[in-house]
């Protein structure tokens, strides 16, 4: 009898400890952010909330996206590469594969979304409870549909406008009737309010909130673009100069991360309107992410007021580097355009669709090369914070520079912390094993090497990252960079070291072939 009430005991205390002791999480996905915007990452733009995070948890260097918004998304969501998971051309439903939702909600959580998923099926039908969001690539930050009465016709890219879900319901267009409706607070207003309701239950919840800012249109409040308009007429040069030296100064750069040669223009030989232009631009984004920041504050605040603060993991991440994509003439065909002498304050406004461009891009993504949909740590490298109070044991403030780390990797981790578990069929579909590797013993103080190679492809765009070595080719032919002594990959070693390159080369080879989108 006693060894009855022994084991009795044994299975509800790991019952209670499985189900109370589990983290919360959250992550927060942005939407073409550079890699240097953020405060705690180098940039000018107000973001202290994301800071203090940063300032109390983790920051990692060396974590990778895919360049691209659907196929990032993907490999987030399944632990799958886009190659595996059907995601790698077009963005459609996933295939042979499970997502984050799925896994979690079988381990006993509350799953919900909130903002941007770009596929063509919603996350309702996914594994989350709850869902609100854009399942387009990009949409008009105050008005995603038509035209309200006593407004202006919002900028768009397509007539009817994209289209949305809120749970099992799909609208196209979705026209929002509030008209304080802004794309960051309303996706912020979700989450909270899903909080609210699911705030008395005995279960842990994995919150998703993905914001579509600060992707074009630019769009942002005139309270938040006012704090910027003078930030910005310094000019490219002397901006991304102040960000890497910042950078030094937050220990994120070194001796090994070497100012890349900048690509953007002379701000001294753009005319007095064009830089008006530059400067406007500029402050539109840079309040497009204080606007971010300003919600994750909300956020914050919430869980503080819940209890939840000190056992909820949260991590913070972009999905491609900052974007050189013109968008600007895919707007509403009778859209006055600034270049052609109208209002430079036409940018910023619902009627009006601006895209950042090249210039600016080079330097968001100080100290790297190129931007969005470029295999150089310019479109595939993100700032990762992660925080974490109860389960973080790295020094408050921590950076890690010495784990490679890729979205593919949230999935192992995520699993290892809750011990969901991943199966090896889900509706009767195959499959494919994880791709990635658990982080979690760097969450836990240790700085070790990741030990699987990284594989990329966008197009013509692929890399592969194994040990010290990076090769990459952006439709140009092979380049092969030394990453142990050259993060900002200035120093193309292909001729020097060929037999290497011929080596990752195979690798990359031989990864693609296994895949399904290697055998269409």
């Amino acid at each position: 009898m006693r060894l009855y009430l022994i084991i009795l005991y044994s299975l509800i205390s790991a019952f209670f400890v499985s189900g109370s002791d589990k983290p919360n999480i959250i992550f927060i996905l942005v939407d073409d952010m550079g890699y240097s915007d953020i405060g705690c990452y180098g940039g000018e733009v107000a973001t202290p909330h994301l800071d203090s995070l940063a300032e109390n948890g983790l920051r990692f260097t060396q974590m990778h996206n895919t360049s691209k918004c659907f196929p990032t998304r993907a490999c987030l969501l399944t632990g799958l590469y886009a190659q595996q998971n059907g995601m790698h051309a077009k963005y459609k439903r996933f295939t042979n594969s499970v997502t984050l939702g799925e896994v979690l909600k079988g381990a006993g959580y509350r799953t919900l979304a909130s903002g941007k998923h770009h596929s063509q099926e919603s996350l309702f039908d996914r594994g989350f409870d709850r869902y609100f969001g854009l399942l387009d690539g990009a949409t008009n930050h105050f008005n995603p549909g038509v035209q309200r009465e006593g407004e202006v016709d919002p900028a768009r890219k397509t007539i009817n406008g994209r289209g949305w879900a809120i749970d099992d319901k799909t609208l196209r267009p979705y026209t929002p009737p509030e008209k304080d409706f802004y794309s960051t607070d309303s996706y912020t207003d979700y989450a909270l309010d899903y909080l609210e309701e699911y705030k008395g239950e005995d279960k842990p919840f994995f919150l998703y909130l993905s914001y579509t800012a600060p992707h074009d249109p630019l769009h942002a409040w005139p309270e938040d673009i006012a704090k910027y308009l003078d930030t910005y007429e310094v000019g490219y040069e002397t901006i991304r100069s102040a960000r890497y030296e910042k950078m030094k100064r937050l220990g994120l750069v070194d001796e090994l991360s070497p100012l890349s040669e900048a690509t953007h223009g002379k701000w001294d030989s753009l005319s007095d309107r064009q830089r008006k232009i530059e400067v406007r631009k500029m402050a539109v984004y840079a309040a497009m992410i204080d606007r971010v920041d300003q919600n994750i504050g909300r956020l914050i605040a919430k869980l503080k007021e819940l209890g939840e603060f000190e056992n909820t993991m949260i991590m913070f991440a972009s999905d491609n580097g900052s974007s050189a994509e013109n968008a600007e003439k895919q707007g509403n065909k009778e859209t006055p355009r600034v270049e052609d002498g109208n209002d430079i304050e036409l940018i910023g406004t619902m009627g009006y669709w601006a895209s950042l461009l090249e210039d600016w891009a080079n330097v968001s993504n100080t100290p790297f090369r190129r931007y969005k949909v470029n295999s150089y740590q310019g479109g595939l490298c993100t700032p990762f914070v992660v925080h974490w109070p109860a389960g973080i044991e790295a020094k408050p403030g921590s950076i890690n520079s010495t784990f490679t780390g890729h979205f593919i990797d949230v999935m192992p981790t995520l699993l290892e912390i809750t011990g969901a578990e991943y199966p090896s069929e889900h509706r009767g579909e195959h499959v494919f094993p994880m791709a990635g590797e658990s982080f979690l013993s760097q969450l836990k103080g240790e700085e070790s090497q990741r030990s699987s190679p990284l594989f990329w492809q966008w197009k013509k765009t692929k890399a592969v990252r194994h040990e010290k070595w990076k090769a990459l080719d952006n439709g140009k032919g092979w380049e092969l960079y030394d990453m142990s002594q050259d993060l900002t990959e200035t120093v193309n070693l292909a001729e020097q070291y060929p037999e290497k390159l011929t080596q990752l080369i195979g690798m990359h080879e031989a990864w693609y072939a296994s895949t399904p989108a290697g055998k269409e």
